[in-house]
This record gives C-alpha cells, structure tokens and sequence, in this order.
C-alpha cells in the first residue's frame, strides 16, 4: 500500500510509520555517538550500558528486576525478536496459538519455524476472546502463545483480567508467552499496559520483546529486544547471533538516552497521539466509516460493509485510487481473506496537516 500511495500520490494512512520528525535529544545522541566511534562491533547481545538501561526502564515502570548480562538480550528491532524467539523455542510440529486478527508477521514466522497455527478470535466491538475458545485451542502440543498489547491491527488493550486467564493456561499446559509490547506508552482513556511477565508464575515462561521504533518515531532504527530468564536467554542468543550479531551500535547508544528520559515524555507522547486518534476517528464516522475506537497503539479499524462493495481489496484500491487515501485491506489481518472482508484499517501517527489532508480528500470522496 505504501507503493501505490507513491505511486498515486496518496495521502498514507496505511503503513504504521511516524512522518514527522523523532525527538531531537535522540538524533542528537545518535550523532554523537557516530562521531566518538562507536562504529564497530557490539557485544553480539547488545551494548552493556543499553542493556542496562532497559533494566533501568522496567524497574522503574514496572517493578521488574532483570538482570542485564543473562536476561536482556539487544536485536535489531521487535521484527526480528519475533523471529528468534520463536526459531529458539519451537519445533516443526509445534502450535503456536495467536489471537485473529494479527500483525502479518505472526503467519510468517510461524511458518519459518515449522509450527502450526491456533486462532483465537477478538470479536468486535471490544476485541475480546472466549475463554473456552482460548482453553479448546491450548493442548499437548502447545509451546507458546502471542500476544500483542497494545494490540496491532485493533488497538486492544488486554485487561489485567484477560492476561491472568492467559497466564492461568500458560501454567497449566506448560506454555510459553512471547508478548510484543511495542506500543506500551500510546494509550488511551485511562487504559493501563500490564506486562504478562509481572504476573505470578509468569517470570520464568514470558519472552518480552519491545523497541525504540514505536515510543521514539524510529522505526527504521531497527534496536528492539528481548527479556526472558537465563535458560531462555541462551537459547535466544545463539539465534539473534546468527540472524544479525547485532543491532547498530550508534543507535544503541541514542537507545541509552531514549531510555532514561522522564514519565513526561511518554505523557506527552499518549497525550499527542489521543488528539490524533479523535480527529481521525471523527472523520471516519462522519463520512460514512464505523471506526472502532482503539485502546491504544496507533491504528483505527474500521467497518466498511456500508460503502457496498464486494471485498475490502477492492475498496481499498477505490479509496486509493478516487480518494487519494491509502489504508490497509482487513484481509491482511487474518489466515482466512474472507474474515477482514469488511474491514480496513488506518493508522494515525502522522503530523496533523497529514491528517487534516486525509480528512478534506475522504470528504471530498
């Protein structure tokens, strides 16, 4: 989508990436660090001093105690923490349960890996799950279970609640979590991010991935990481070590300093990113969408069976194509195309001219 908004000259509100400019202080640091040399190789599992400021961080957020030399483990980006830590703890044969609808990576990374699939349906308008639909899904063959909150494509925020019935099965049947929680500051409405790991007897079976790109507009830095016990840890080390090495080292650097900044920071983060949700969820209900108001991250789904078409492709490309928006087809979202056929999906971390552009081309459309 994001070539046929080049290619049409389209305003896009489709891929999840931030066009405007990243913290100053950051870019800064990362200029400074290139300039000092820090041009060679890193400990393959990441910058001591990163390592321990993302200890640093989840303690002060969140109580955690990590230890930086045998539980944090620096890659390049959440993309290919996903990766590594699914390569690092399965088998072909394997299942892997994730909740539909999914960030696309979740089918691909299974696949590389040899797993099987389990889907778990979030039902709209809240995006909750059944709990005897999640129970049926767990079994023998369960190794792990994702999960995504703030949730990409939907916005869910898993409740405290929800994540105990997960943690409750994950004990039972012995499975690990592997938790992407990349969007954990852009929250909305008094909504709270509870990391499963916090929870009892969750410590020792959650993989924890995170990054920069989201909370600091750096998605094309590629600095993520991994936090999971030590007999984890080795396992996912070996992988990351031969998928990459390791992650830039300047941008680990700036990652130390991104990392320590204040509680008001990420305030003023949730705060901007709130503004945005509301004038574009506005827009879409008063020109025709049924938007479903996110929780948190920075998407918007959105029901479009009252335009009357035939699939969500095909609006898409008429949205792209007459309206000069660009959006991503539902479709994309679930195993079965059938399933997004009447969904599509915006996302909003874009300066407000971009959004007020959208707004007078979907009027206009």
């Amino acid at each position: 989508m994001t070539r046929l908004a080049l290619q049409y000259n389209a305003v896009n509100l489709a891929q999840g990436f931030p066009d405007f400019a990243a913290p100053a202080e950051i870019k800064e640091a990362a200029h400074r660090a290139i300039a000092e040399d820090h041009n060679q190789y890193t400990i393959t599992w990441g910058a001591r001093n990163l390592r321990q400021a993302i200890a640093d961080k989840y303690a002060r957020t969140y109580g955690l105690s990590l230890d930086p030399e045998r539980e944090i483990t620096v890659c390049c980006g959440s993309t290919e923490a996903m990766i590594a830590s699914l390569l690092a703890t399965t088998n072909p044969g394997d299942e892997v349960i994730v909740f539909e609808p999914y960030y696309e990576n979740y089918g691909p990374d299974t696949l590389l890996c040899g797993a099987e699939r389990r889907l778990v349906p979030l039902r709209a308008p809240d995006w909750t799950f059944d709990p005897e639909q999640l129970r049926r899904a767990f079994s023998s063959r369960t190794k792990a279970i994702i999960i995504t909150t703030p949730h990409n494509p939907t916005g869910k925020v898993f409740s405290v609640g929800e994540l105990e019935q997960i943690a409750a099965l994950c004990r039972e049947f012995d499975v690990l979590a592997i938790t992407d929680e990349i969007y954990e500051h852009i929250l909305y409405d008094g909504a709270r991010h509870v990391p499963i790991m916090t929870l009892p007897g969750m410590r020792e079976r959650t993989i924890l991935v995170n990054s920069m790109s989201k909370t600091f507009s750096v998605t094309g830095w590629r600095v993520g990481w991994m936090l999971a016990s030590p007999d984890l840890s080795d396992s996912l080390r070996k992988v990351h070590d031969f998928l990459t090495v390791n992650a830039a080292a300047p941008l680990q650097q700036a990652g130390v300093l991104a990392l320590s900044l204040s509680g008001a920071f990420y305030e003023d983060l949730a705060a901007h990113y709130t503004k945005r949700r509301d004038m574009l969820f506005n827009v879409l209900s008063e020109t025709g969408f049924r938007p479903f108001r996110p929780q948190g991250a920075y998407y918007i789904m959105a029901d479009i069976t009252g335009f009357g078409f035939p699939d969500d492709v095909t609006f898409a490309r008429h949205l792209l194509e007459k309206g000069g928006v660009a959006a991503v087809p539902g479709s994309s979202f679930f195993e079965d195309p059938a399933g997004g056929h009447g969904l599509i999906r915006f996302c909003f971390c874009k300066k407000y001219e971009t959004l007020e552009e959208a707004e007078r081309r979907l009027r206009a459309l």
